[in-house]
Parts: structure tokens; C-alpha cells; sequence
């Protein structure tokens, strides 16, 4: 009699080792965004800068991403993902370099694009090694810990910035991390199966156009742009608004900051374990665009001491981080062809980088025109039209049992 347990089908297991480089190589890259915002009052004074200009600081470091993350997407299914991350890390290595040596506002500018360009690389070449190493009953969990790389290295950033004295060693031990890294991912993870590259110039542009038309990439996009907004309109500037509007120390502020942000990782993990457990995407990201929201707009508006603001921006951040952990997942799911998967997921990054790239410029050039409570009118706005996208995208999670 032949045991049955034999014949049984194995589930699949997800790659845990692999997994957890992928995810830390995320945040080193998310460390690029936080290493800004602590460093924006030393660069001010460097490079005489003005809010403005050091808004873009940080919005130059989305520039190319705005543009390119479909091409990066085609990029990693003609040369392969784990070839792709280690790129996007030896790039943010050089950036780095560069930014950490120079003296001049137009090379830093650019080392920023180049290593937001890296970041690009990393995050939708990650997302691909997840999506072919993950287990599927496993998928959401992972890439709730996947959507942690903001916050989490953000935060990180924050602090260690506070620990080092200047910006500048700083972004040479940044260089030095993701030039480490690279190395690691190279030897840790493992090649896809070998095939055979035979799409053309014709073929990326024909699957471009379909991962558009098709809906659901585009939706998530959208949405990403507007949590982007939402998060660096406020947290680009939130040291400096805890230091010259509420007399709090630029230690203190760069702390409080790192913390609020953190909060952001018990979102996305939370909202991990409740997509697992059956709970509606949709219904997350329409109470998270809600909670963010209201307590965006009151952050900018309130005459609150600085213990309110900041509790505020904890549950602003703690919240909304429901919202990639929603989408990240979904994103290369929302497409009926898997082999437009990672384009998928570089539309969503085009939309996350844009809401990167808008949002500190925006609220630089109101406050600088019109204070502070100037910056809660793009945060009003980016909660209304999110909260719309959520709903929006209830019958495409529906179609693809997400």
C-alpha cells in the first residue's frame, strides 16, 4: 500500500537567507533618503541654501526614477534581477562617493540623481527576487517586511547621522555599506533559470503599454504618489519645522524624527499579518489616506507644543504605513501576464519617486512663500485623491484575489 504522505504535493518554501539580504540591501538604499533629511541644516549652511534648494536635495534623488522605472523593469527581465540589485548598489556606492567630496551644488545634485537612480534599481530588482523566492502563502508577509525599507532605513539614517560628526563621513561609510552589499548579494543570491532573451525594442514598448492599459499598475502608481507626497512633504522638513518652530535642539529633532518615522514599520508589518489573515486591501489603504490625512493637516495647522506634533506624526507615519505594505504586494499581481510582473512594479515606483520628488519641493517653495500652515493644502489633497484611488482599486484586487 503506498503511503499517502509521499504523494502528497510539497509546498513550496520561501528562501528566508536570500529574502532577508534583499530586504536589508533596501534599506542601505533607503539609508540614501534618510542621510538628506538629517544632513539638510549642515548642507544649508555649506551650500548656502535656502529651503527651497534643499527641498531639492532630496526631490533630484527621485529624478530619474520618475522617468525610468518601467525601462528598469524591462532592464531586469533582459539581464536578470540579482545582476540588477547589485547595479543599483554599486551605483548608489558611487554616488555617495561623489556627493561626499564635493564642493559644488550642481555635483551634489547630481550625485543624488545617481544614487537615486541606484535606488531605483535596488527596490524593483528586490521586488523580483522576492516575488520568484517567496512562497506564495508567504508572499505578503514578505512583502510587508519588503515595504519596511523606508522607514526603517530612513530612521536608521537619523540616527547614526546624529552619532557621526558631519554629513560627510557620513556619505562615505554610506558608499562603503552599499559597495559591501553589493559583494554579499552577488554571492548570496541565487540566478534565475537560465533562458533565452528574445525580446526586442518593439516587445518592451508593446508590454509597456499593456502594463498601463491595463489598470491596476497604474491605480497603485497614483496611490504611490500620493502616500509619497504625504510622508516626504512632512518628514523631509519635520526636523526643521521641530527646531524653528518649536525651540526643540537638532539632536532632539533628528531623534524624535527617527522615531516617528520608525512607527511607520508597524504599520507595514501589521498590515502583512492582516492581508494574511483575509482582511480587504482596499479597506486598508482608505483608512490609512483617512488617518494620514487628518493628522498630516494638522501637524502644519494646529499652534500645538511640540509633544502633540510629534505624537501626531506617530500615528501619521504609524498608520499610513499600511499603505505600501498594501500596494507593494499587490503590485506585481495586478498584471494577467506574469511576465510583466517587474514593469508593473517599476510603474508603482515611478509613482512612488514622484510623490518623492513633488512633495519636498512643494511644500519648500509654500512655506518659504507663505509659512508653515501653507504645506497642510498638498497634504489635503494628495488624502482626497488617495482615499479615491483606494476604492478605485477595490474591483482590480477583486479580479486578481488580492
Amino acid at each position: 500500500m503506498t503511503d499517502t504522505k509521499t504523494m502528497a504535493p510539497s509546498i513550496p518554501e520561501t528562501d528566508r537567507l536570500s529574502a532577508a539580504f534583499v530586504i536589508a540591501s533596501g534599506v542601505v538604499a533607503a539609508l540614501q533618503v534618510g542621510k538628506a533629511t538629517i544632513a539638510i541644516p549642515l548642507l544649508r549652511q555649506d551650500f548656502q541654501l535656502n529651503l527651497q534648494q534643499a527641498g531639492w536635495v532630496m526631490s533630484i534623488f527621485a529624478l530619474l526614477a520618475v522617468f525610468g522605472g518601467m525601462a528598469v523593469g524591462a532592464a531586469v527581465g533582459r539581464f536578470g534581477d540579482r545582476n540588477l540589485i547589485v547595479a543599483g548598489l554599486l551605483a548608489i556606492a558611487f554616488g555617495s562617493t561623489v556627493g561626499a567630496s564635493t564642493e559644488t551644488f550642481s555635483i551634489l545634485l547630481s550625485a543624488r540623481a545617481l544614487e537615486g537612480a541606484g535606488l531605483l534599481f535596488v527596490i524593483i530588482a528586490g521586488s523580483a527576487i522576492l516575488n520568484r523566492l517567496a512562497a506564495p502563502q508567504d508572499r505578503d508577509l514578505v512583502f510587508s517586511f519588503w515595504s519596511c525599507y523606508m522607514p526603517f532605513g530612513m530612521a536608521l539614517a537619523l540616527l547614526l547621522g546624529l552619532a557621526i560628526n558631519g554629513w560627510r563621513p557620513f556619505w562615505f561609510a554610506n558608499a562603503g555599506v552599499a559597495a559591501l552589499f553589493a559583494l554579499l548579494l552577488h554571492v548570496i543570491i541565487p540566478r534565475e533559470n537560465p533562458r533565452k532573451i528574445t525580446s526586442t525594442l518593439a516587445d518592451i514598448v508593446r508590454d509597456s503599454g499593456k502594463t498601463v492599459t491595463s489598470g491596476g499598475p497604474l491605480l497603485l502608481a497614483l496611490g504611490f504618489t500620493m502616500y509619497g507626497l504625504q510622508f516626504f512633504a512632512l518628514f523631509s522638513f519635520l526636523p526643521v519645522l521641530l527646531a524653528e518652530q518649536m525651540g526643540v535642539s537638532r539632536g532632539n529633532a533628528g531623534v524624535l524624527t527617527a522615531f516617528a518615522i520608525a512607527a511607520n514599520i508597524i504599520g507595514n508589518i501589521s498590515a502583512g499579518i492582516a492581508l494574511r489573515r483575509g482582511f480587504a486591501r482596499w479597506r486598508l489603504m482608505a483608512g490609512a489616506s483617512l488617518v494620514m490625512t487628518a493628522t498630516g493637516v494638522a501637524v502644519f495647522l494646529l499652534p500645538a507644543p511640540a509633544w502633540l506634533i510629534f505624537g501626531l506624526c506617530v500615528v501619521f507615519s504609524g498608520v499610513g504605513g499600511c499603505l505600501p505594505a498594501s500596494m507593494m504586494g499587490a503590485a506585481p499581481r495586478v498584471v494577467a501576464d506574469p511576465k510583466l510582473g517587474a514593469m508593473s512594479v517599476g510603474l508603482v515606483m515611478q509613482g512612488s519617486n514622484l510623490g518623492l520628488m513633488i512633495g519636498p519641493v512643494v511644500v519648500g517653495s509654500l512655506v518659504d512663500i507663505a509659512g508653515w500652515k501653507a504645506a497642510a493644502v498638498p497634504v489635503a489633497i494628495a488624502g482626497a485623491i488617495g482615499l479615491t484611488l483606494a476604492f478605485a482599486l477595490r474591483s482590480v484586487f477583486r479580479r486578481f484575489a488580492l
